[in-house]
């Protein structure tokens, strides 16, 4: 396949490497904001060539991996140039959003889009982090619209499956429901938890005594900033609502502690640690 890729960084840069191990892509044309983030792309073998609009004519597949907030305008730039036989998705963290910009954008070539989120980000970013195996065994959500054909769609669920991936499908609002509560508002805690820290007189001292248990909850604050604040607010009445309910399960542990209810703290530590080990990820 000819493919194009705008946004050559961690989630486009392992698509692409993931075609090529696959041996899928013939050539793959890369895009981006940053001349310096396509040359390193470049020497990382992760794309051919720098691309023109003019390329999307005859392309046969189109990756959007650019963060959320970029992505309207990258649809309205593209829509003229695809080509009637060009499958476009995208590698969007949130995705009614993502569809109601493409309903804007893609008039006529909306049919030719299958919105996906691909579950396989890391706190790297950039060219140097993008890796052939990403995808390999990690979930791939698809949420079809009802202008796709069954046959396009399923070309979409083989293109991530050659990357190794484990295809699934969603409704938009389902999808965006389930991953304020799972990713997002996980994400949101730990960059809250970080920055607090960070506005405190004595963050040194604390930082120099942080162990396992806060590296590994604050991780994720690691991320791109520019990609998270663009998910929060794209996301943003499902988060509200899933912050809601965290606030609320921290005001009755708040109320725990100050009445010393060493039951109740018991109790919701306990069922936490039976969910928590009993589960693995699929």
């Amino acid at each position: 396949m000819k493919v194009a890729i705008f946004g050559v960084g961690l989630i486009g840069g392992s698509f692409s490497l993931a075609l090529k191990k696959a041996g899928l892509a013939d050539e793959v044309i890369g895009f981006g904001r940053s001349s310096q983030t396509l040359d390193e792309a470049k020497k990382l073998s992760i794309i051919d060539r720098t691309g023109a609009m003019e390329d999307l004519n005859d392309a046969d597949l189109v990756l959007i991996a650019t963060p959320v907030g970029q992505m309207r305008a990258v649809m309205k730039g593209i829509s003229p140039f695809i080509g009637k036989h060009t499958l476009v998705t995208d590698g969007g963290s949130t995705k009614c959003d993502v569809v109601e910009f493409a309903r804007a954008e893609f008039g006529e070539k909306l049919t030719q889009f299958i919105p996906a989120h691909p579950i396989a980000g890391a706190e790297n970013s950039g060219p140097a982090a993008a890796k052939a195996d990403l995808y390999v065994g990690k979930k791939v959500v698809l949420t079809p619209l009802h202008e796709n054909s069954p046959e396009l769609v399923e070309k979409a669920k083989k293109v991530w499956e050659a990357c190794g991936a484990n295809v699934t499908t969603m409704k938009p609002e389902e999808h965006d429901g389930v991953f304020a509560t799972v990713s997002h508002l996980p994400h949101l805690l730990s960059f809250a938890l970080v920055h607090d820290i960070s506005v405190r007189e004595n963050r040194e001292l604390l930082l120099s005594f942080a162990a396992s248990g806060f590296r590994d909850f604050t991780r994720i604050a690691g991320s791109s900033p520019e990609m998270w604040r663009d998910i929060c607010l794209s996301n943003r009445d499902a988060l509200l609502v899933e912050l809601d309910r965290y606030m609320k399960e921290l005001d009755v542990i708040r109320a725990a502690l100050q009445e010393k209810d060493a039951e109740k703290l018991k109790e919701i530590f306990s069922e936490a640690r039976n969910i928590r080990n009993g589960w693995e990820p699929k």
